[in-house]
């Protein structure tokens, strides 16, 4: 598997290019509707660039046909027409979703699809859904899984404590849809923005509050086995109540393209932020009550002598560690494949993966020789341990 198509050519599509063209395992094509975008694209090592005119069902099966993967990075809107064009040419799909509706037509989507079909490859879902289900299989019986993920900026100056990191369409889609979470055992949706936490990490004061997506398929998987499940977003304390102001006392998320229109250009762009990650599991071990947590930060880093933030850094690396699994024949290659199908010391073992291993600082993801397999990686049963101190510490 060589030939890897990647659609959407911004900061995540860009970040994915710059890993993957620079681990010499892939040629590289990178699809966009926007020429612009693709004319600003900048990588240390070559790719191809396609410009899609058209983003119908066929302009997207001629984009990709003759790659061996797709990879979504496009915004969550397209994500239907990108997995109907993966399928018709019976490559492997990947993609970055929080959207819950989209993700159902990916499944069904794979049932009859030639390839692999790994959707919710990203952050929330897709790392934190790795993490936490191997919390969760330390325990006898689990009691509470909790999730929660935020990127933030590293010096926040306006009153929501917040600067744009990442798609805009998907902060307002995240924040006005609907929220799975297991509740006294029980499957439910729950309302976006609301059941706000305060807590303290390190010093630092944050909140979390209920967000759609962030869970992928884990309350499926661990229905009837958890008591509560849920996924909150991280912010500064007082953004929550800001946004039900705008959503919903303004009515804006009636008006979604308004909102975004306001965001973009009142709100200012960072490439100094900081993705907060925070997963803790209770229930018993050998009789007792137990927790364990996995927390971690990472920062944006400077690469090859350019700035990445540290979505981009988390984001991309996931979603190339579980490419780069696949072609290593280490994920099923036809079917629907879930996050936590995925074993984290393995994850943490691949050379991507290693980005969320707090010993290793994220400057090295392009070094070289780890990319090309040479150096001196982490075994599976290394990388467990260090997740498992972090987990204690």
């Amino acid at each position: 598997m060589r030939h890897i198509a990647i659609v959407g050519a911004g900061k995540i599509g860009g970040m994915i290019a710059e890993l993957l063209a620079a681990s010499g395992s892939f040629e590289v094509t990178v699809v966009d509707r926007d020429a612009g975008q693709l004319d600003r694209l900048r990588t240390s090592h070559p790719v191809r660039r396609h410009h899609l005119s058209s983003t119908d069902a066929a302009g997207f099966v001629d984009a990709l046909r003759g790659s061996d993967a797709v990879l979504n990075a496009a915004p969550f809107s397209l994500t239907t027409r990108i997995a109907d064009a993966a399928a018709a040419t019976g490559a492997h799909y990947l993609d970055l979703t929080e959207d819950v509706a989209s993700t159902r037509h990916v499944r069904a989507l794979s049932e009859t699809a030639a390839g692999a079909f790994i959707p919710q490859c990203g952050l929330a879902p897709g790392f934190i859904t790795i993490a936490a289900h191997d919390l969760a299989r330390r325990f006898d019986e689990l009691h509470d899984v909790r999730l929660r993920v935020g990127a933030l900026p590293q010096f926040p100056s306006n009153a929501l404590g917040y600067n744009l990191t990442w798609s805009t369409d998907g902060v307002i889609n995240e924040y006005c849809e609907p929220c799975e979470a297991i509740v006294d055992g029980v499957l439910r949706h729950t309302t976006p923005l609301e059941e706000c936490e305060q807590f303290v990490l390190d010093g630092v004061a944050y909140e979390a509050f209920n967000t759609s997506g962030g869970l992928g398929s884990l309350c499926d998987t661990l229905r009837g086995e958890v008591r509560t499940l849920n996924y909150r977003t991280i912010r500064y304390p007082g953004h929550a109540a800001a946004m039900k102001m705008l959503l919903n006392d303004l009515g804006l998320r009636h008006r979604r393209d308004v909102m975004k229109d306001i965001l973009e250009h009142a709100i200012p762009v960072t490439l100094q932020d900081v993705v907060v990650i925070f997963v803790t599991v209770t229930g018993l071990r050998d009789g007792r009550l137990m927790q364990e947590s996995y927390v971690n930060r990472v920062h944006a880093a400077v690469l090859n002598g350019v700035e990445r933030t540290a979505i981009q850094l988390t984001t991309a690396s996931s979603i190339c560690a579980v490419l780069d699994l696949l072609r290593e024949n280490k994920l099923p290659r036809r079917g629907f494949v879930r996050q936590e199908d995925i074993a984290l010391p393995v994850f943490l073992a691949n050379r991507f993966g290693r980005l969320y291993d707090p010993a290793i600082p994220p400057a090295s993801l392009l070094d070289p020789v780890s990319l090309h397999g040479d150096g001196a990686m982490p075994d599976v049963e290394n990388a467990a341990h260090i997740v498992r101190t972090a987990a204690t510490a």
